[in-house]
């Protein structure tokens, strides 16, 4: 695995300014994990990853970035334990990874709520299965707080259908927050709401980690995106795939205040990280992705 940072334009160290946590003990440790999956009635195996070794520091943004179908999604639910790696191993705080666990939560791409609970009851059903489970006065005090911290206090009785897409979205923010977990995994969790709202959410959500200070694993089709949210930036190949590169963001935070967004580091790093996909998306259309 190869780290490269095109040279900062400003002089800016990446300890300076990108990172909030890149150093001491990594909290998830990945070693030399590949995942496939069977096709049976064919009798072949698809390989999705092959090989990846990273490591996430407590308190870091990571975002992961990579053509469709390199197994970016396969990789999230193996941190959260829905899927096994084929060869490697999964750590977080020295543990292997053998399943789900309250120390992670997921928000999906698409609207993930329960269609007949109330905004404040779809909050509460994160909290319902957890042991020792909350006292009453706990889980409404949680639960306010979450709801406040996505900005839906005055939502609590509305049913997901009286909801905007962004405002749904906001609900399954809240219910991951509500029980506190070390550890976000995030798959294009802004992917579905339109080009404003999205921004916006960009925003609040920035505002909520610097609050928190969670372990974030942010999948995203974004380079803006990626450069806006996050503290590093993985590239990853083709399918299989691979980790083709890391970038560290040395950007200042806010990236919301005026100027970050349309600095000329931004858009050096973004011309980096978009000449490393678009290289991986041309060999893909003439390998395939095989490997």
């Amino acid at each position: 695995m190869t780290q490269a940072v095109p040279p900062s334009t400003a002089g800016e160290t990446t300890s300076d300014v990108g990172s909030r946590s890149a150093s001491g003990q990594p909290l998830i440790e990945i070693r030399g994990v590949s995942a496939g999956y069977e096709n049976k009635r064919a009798k072949t195996r698809l390989i999705a990853l092959r090989d990846v070794t990273l490591d996430v520091y407590p308190g870091e943004f990571v975002a992961i970035v990579g053509p469709s179908g390199c197994g970016k999604t396969t990789l999230i639910n193996m941190i959260a334990g829905f899927i096994k790696p084929l060869d490697g191993t999964i750590t977080i705080a020295g543990r292997e990874v053998d399943g789900p666990g309250p120390d992670r939560a997921m928000v999906f791409q698409d609207y993930a709520v329960l269609p007949w609970r109330s905004v404040y009851n779809n909050v509460k059903f994160a909290l319902e299965n957890r042991r020792p489970r909350p006292s009453k006065a706990d889980m409404r005090d949680r639960i306010t707080k979450a709801l406040d911290m996505v900005g839906l206090i005055g939502f609590e009785d509305a049913l997901p259908y009286e909801l905007s897409g962004g405002m749904r979205q906001r609900v399954g923010i809240a219910r991951a927050l509500v029980s506190d977990p070390e550890i976000l995994l995030m798959d294009e969790p802004f992917g579905a709401v339109d080009a404003m709202t999205r921004e916006a959410m960009q925003a609040e959500f920035e505002k909520i980690i610097a609050e928190t200070g969670q372990t974030v694993f942010f999948i995203t089709h974004s380079i803006d995106e990626a450069l806006t949210l996050a503290d590093r930036v993985i590239v990853v190949s083709n399918r299989p795939g691979r980790v083709r590169e890391i970038v560290d963001v040395d950007l200042p935070r806010s990236r919301f205040d005026e100027g970050v967004k349309g600095s000329a580091r931004f858009a050096e790093l973004r011309g980096y990280i978009w000449g490393l996909l678009q290289a991986e998306a041309l060999g893909a259309k003439v390998g395939g992705g095989a490997s």
